[in-house]
């Protein structure tokens, strides 16, 4: 028994003194190697002003209740997003099952007879507890459980850039949506105008001082407003159909929307393109699966090496054959299991090939990601520095076309002026009032991309979902370093 008792220390101190777990590289590291031939810049090219960290609760700068409740509503009903909730859980699940080798297996066996009749005749009882437990002297065991951890991190991160990317496709769509009811009052503005110079067209015409030429050019252009205006309204109604689908509502465009854009929040802080690749959360999730490919080279490597296993177990065994007696037997065993791999076909060795191949893909992938993020935050600076400029050129050119057009119509209804010029006047302050209202909506449009490309969340703190995920995420992280032999 002693004996027993020395085998066992010693091979739980083989087991605490295996080798460490190499760290995973550096996102540092990681990322000179995914992007050798890009220079992160002290600041944006688009601007240089503004560079204190990004703000979150940026929903709340648009100071819109109806838009707040649309995206609490969407966070609550969204199907894209149950599903990214459900793909976290399935990653936990995974996560616990690759940490799970690194624990004690324990089972019990159980076998009962009576006499020649019961069970299998042989009267034999038989009650065993036996334990197994892999020494991981090589870290194989905690390579598996530190690459499950790394996937579930990997899913929290995308499940975190889901909620912000849908709420930033809903916040978009709401002022497509008011854009639209715009756009469509505009248009029957124009169908209003188009009548009224119908009706002057034809009083100059009973007058004798107009001809049937402008009455059946009126007429035509009342029919193309009247198509433009419908139109629309086909669009407004598709505009709301997207934003009923994507708060979980039936697409029946039945939801009621303000009649103004919600106003222009001040200027975001755009932080240093430096912290950018550490606060957006699909490049920390492409991180995350690089580290969990690190792993799984390293597991595939130690899987070439020999396992050893500690088993014990205790076990009783009763007879009871044709004689009234009874012999009890309890047993109890210590020992070691020793598997080398000595010849598979090359398979343990293309395992290493495999992972280390899935390992530059991982890298290869988060190089996509993190230029994407570099190019979206360029890409919503300049859009809106654009957009902001093209208001102020618009709400000129708005003016100038409506004094041209109250000119023109004084000038046909006197006789110095033929309708076409009003016509084109008309087109021209229509054109000049849509173009305005789109770039109004584009400035609010790419402050949303601007904020979402940045990493900042629309929340003022993290929802009660995210901070349980954050607090799974952490517990998982640390697991296989706590029950690490």
């Amino acid at each position: 028994m002693r004996a027993h008792i020395c085998l066992a220390s010693l091979c739980v101190g083989v087991a605490l003194t295996g080798c460490a777990l190499a760290p995973p590289q550096k996102s540092d590291e990681i990322r000179a190697q995914a992007l050798p031939n890009l220079s992160v810049p002290a600041s944006w090219a688009a601007s240089t002003t503004l560079a204190d960290a990004p703000t979150d609760d940026w929903l709340a700068s648009f100071n819109d209740p109806q838009l707040s409740a649309l995206v609490e509503e969407a966070l609550a009903y969204n199907t894209d997003l149950q599903i990214a909730v459900a793909r976290v859980e399935q990653a936990a699940g995974y996560a616990k099952l690759a940490g799970s080798t690194i624990y004690p297996v324990v089972n019990v066996l159980g076998h009962g007879g009576i006499g020649k009749s019961g069970g299998d005749g042989s009267g034999i009882n038989i009650l065993g507890l036996f334990a197994n437990w892999e020494l991981d002297l090589w870290g194989r065991a905690r390579a598996q459980a530190e690459a499950g951890s790394q996937q579930y991190q990997a899913a929290v991160a995308d499940a975190q850039y889901a909620r912000q990317s849908i709420m930033a496709v809903v916040a978009k769509s709401w002022f497509l949506a008011i854009e639209a009811r715009l756009q469509a009052a505009i248009a029957n503005d124009v169908v209003q105008s188009s009548g009224q110079a119908v009706g002057l067209s034809r009083d100059r015409l009973r007058v004798g001082r107009g001809d049937e030429y402008d009455v059946s050019l009126a007429e035509a252009n009342l029919e193309t407003a009247r198509d433009a205006a419908r139109q629309l309204v086909l669009a407004q109604g598709q505009a709301l159909r997207a934003i009923e689908t994507l708060v979980g509502r039936y697409p029946a465009a039945a939801l009621q929307v303000t009649d103004s854009l919600p106003g222009m929040p001040a200027s975001v802080p755009t932080g240093l393109p430096s912290g950018l690749l550490e606060r957006r959360p699909d490049v920390l999730a492409a991180e995350h699966r690089v580290n969990a490919a690190f792993y799984n080279v390293a597991e595939a490597k130690a899987a070439r090496l020999p396992r050893i296993a500690l088993t014990a177990g205790v076990n009783s065994i009763s007879t009871e054959l044709f004689v009234l007696q009874s012999h009890g037997n309890p047993v109890a065993s210590l020992g070691l299991n020793l598997a080398a791999p000595i010849f598979n076909g090359f398979g343990l060795q293309a395992q290493v090939e495999i992972r280390t191949a899935e390992q530059k893909l991982a890298v290869a992938q988060y190089g996509v990601v993190a230029a994407r993020a570099f190019g979206e935050v360029e890409a919503a600076l300049s859009s809106g520095f654009a957009a902001d400029d093209r208001e102020a050129i618009l709400a000129r050119s708005v003016a100038s076309n409506a004094r041209t057009v109250e000119l023109a119509q004084v000038r046909y209804r006197v006789g110095s002026g033929d309708l076409r010029a009003v016509l084109q006047q008309n087109v021209a302050l229509y054109a000049a009032r849509t173009n305005l209202l789109r770039a109004q909506s584009e400035r609010r449009i790419q402050r949303v991309n601007l904020h979402l490309a940045l990493g900042g969340s629309f929340e003022a703190t993290p929802s009660k979902r995210e901070g349980r995920l954050g607090t799974e995420a952490s517990e998982v992280a640390s697991s296989g370093t706590k029950a690490a032999p």
